[in-house]
């Protein structure tokens, strides 16, 4: 399968689906879809991030040696939403180690704070924070400051989401 060539024709669940099950666990062509991802243009770069975030919900040992790459890329000014909603939702399903956490950590309240970033992006970021705080205890009051701040404006999914952390949060 050409990765950039279907990238390139259509934009589709069906498409993502066929791209996740050619990829499988197979390193060298997770390899690639990050290469995909990495180097666009624009397009395909927003196009292969929802593929790139599904092959690591099924096979979360598929970003080892990805990570670095993919967390400063993401950061870049100017990403679409998707490159930024589905990077923040595949660190979700994956350990994040600890010379990461920092900066995960920055990215994730900046998301979660920030007016301006659509609802996904905020609830993923809200998840990353909740699983990074069971390591890092320290930042379980701030986390849940934030969210109390943000409730009474939040949607209806960053409510429930926010509730659910909360709960969470408020276990020793």
């Amino acid at each position: 399968m050409d990765i950039k060539a279907a990238l390139i024709k259509d934009h589709s669940k069906a498409i993502t689906d066929k791209i996740v099950k050619y990829v499988g666990n197979n390193d060298d062509r997770f390899a690639l879809l990050v290469d995909i991802y990495l180097k666009g243009p624009y397009r395909i770069t927003q196009r292969a991030a929802w593929p790139l975030s599904h092959c690591v919900v099924t096979h979360p040992n598929l970003i080892d040696g990805h990570l670095a790459k993919i967390l400063k890329f993401v950061k870049q000014p100017g990403n679409h939403d998707a490159v930024k909603r589905n990077t923040i939702r595949l660190l979700q399903f994956i350990e994040i180690p600890k010379r990461y956490h920092g900066q995960v950590v920055d990215m994730c309240f900046g998301y979660l704070t920030d007016a301006k970033e659509p609802i996904a992006i905020k609830v993923f970021s809200m998840t990353v924070l909740a699983n990074l705080v069971k390591g890092i205890p320290e930042l379980k009051e701030e986390l849940r400051i934030v969210i109390e701040d943000q409730m009474p404006y939040g949607s209806a999914g960053f409510i429930s989401r926010g509730k659910k952390v909360l709960k969470a949060l408020a276990k020793p």
